[in-house]
């Protein structure tokens, strides 16, 4: 059977920490030299796999984690298993994930490979804030990498952001801020800090001070001020881009547009199916296939991951008159309507879910 978007994204797992950071629910393991390899193998077996079972152009890659910046020069093979058996596009934005403290050898190979983007974990602007969040890199490992790739030539970078670490407040989280934005990023992902199961944080829950709701929504909209004021436009819930800078391939995760996801843990929406493998690398090294999860693009579904972007949804695409309740909450600061489409404001974002409920379904 054949799939036939037009376009769509891949993405790529690469599940190896050095250390786990204490916040990180993402799937990963500790690398391992024996295991890395027959990951390796087993990846690009399956990337050859579905040669032929897409007939559609690829134009945007990314690399995720984990930590791929592990991969050093086995990204020159790993992409060459892409460009062999995918149709990729001569502009698609390929992105990996890099963490500070990389060798930068790895940058030279990137650039290589026809990697055009790099996704950098910085987090914070402080030694100490770095270390209460277990990540292993400095501040000054942040700005020579960064520094480093723009000899290298990339000219597309996207800083991370965590809002509402632990003992923070406004003063700090303005530290933070002008740190990353001395870096000059092209792009910052401003993440609010979530405890998850399964993490150090929530081993250690009832031993950390965080900030309350209000003082951490008051952070949020500190760094949608912050980043307005600078020239980046706010563009999707937790994403900040300069003119032509957004990620192509996260906005089709927000559109329901296409993708296919490679690797344990990573999800796929083709067909209007979507499937992921799961969180298991011995069960993926063994060849497994992905896991049939739903059935997917539904209208609601649509609507609840375009409100994330600010470009917004098309008022008749819930399906029923939404004018008063629109309008309601208009007069209280949390969307926009602008022609026939609603948005979300910054304030709006802090309560999307709260808003998208209310907007999905008619009143009986």
């Amino acid at each position: 059977m054949k799939y036939l978007p037009d376009n769509i994204g891949l993405y790529i797992h690469i599940p190896f920490c050095q250390k786990k950071c204490f916040y990180c629910d993402f799937y990963s393991v500790c690398l391992n030299k024996s295991v890395y390899r027959d990951y390796l193998d087993a990846l690009i077996n399956q990337i050859t796999s579905w040669s032929g079972k897409i007939d559609s152009t690829v134009d945007t890659v990314y690399i995720g984690g984990g930590t791929p910046s592990l991969l050093r020069d086995d990204i020159l093979p790993l992409m060459s298993a892409v460009k062999t058996n995918f149709l990729v596009s001569s502009d698609a934005e390929i992105t990996v994930e890099c963490n500070p403290n990389l060798d930068l050898s790895f940058l030279e190979y990137a650039k290589k490979s026809g990697v055009n983007r790099l996704s950098i974990g910085v987090q914070a602007g402080s030694d100490s804030r770095l270390m209460s969040l277990g990540r292993t890199h400095t501040t000054a490992d942040a700005r020579r990498v960064v520094e480093a790739a723009r000899k290298q030539g990339f000219d597309n970078i996207s800083c991370d952001l965590m809002i509402a670490l632990p003992e923070s407040d406004i003063y700090t989280l303005m530290q933070d801020i002008d740190f990353i934005c001395g870096l000059s990023p092209d792009h910052i992902s401003a993440y609010m800090l979530k405890i998850e199961e399964k993490t150090a944080f929530y081993r250690l829950r009832n031993d950390i001070k965080l900030p309350d709701d209000d003082s951490a929504a008051g952070q949020y909209l500190t760094v949608c001020d912050s980043l307005e004021n600078l020239g980046f436009e706010h563009y999707e819930i937790s994403s900040f881009a300069r003119q032509n800078k957004k990620s192509r391939h996260n906005l089709k995760y927000w559109r329901c547009e296409e993708y296919l996801g490679i690797g344990p843990s990573a999800h796929s929406f083709i067909g209007g199916k979507r499937f992921f493998y799961p969180r298991d690398i011995k069960a993926f090294i063994r060849g497994n296939e992905p896991t049939f999860d739903c059935e997917g693009g539904s209208r609601q579904e649509k609507i609840i991951l375009r409100l994330r972007l600010s470009e917004g949804v098309e008022i008749k695409d819930f399906g029923y008159d939404i004018s008063y309740k629109a309008e309601k909450l208009k007069s209280a600061g949390l969307v926009n309507i602008s022609g026939d489409k609603i948005s979300l404001t910054d304030k709006g974002m802090l309560v999307s879910n709260s808003i998208i409920t209310e907007l999905l379904y008619e009143d009986i």
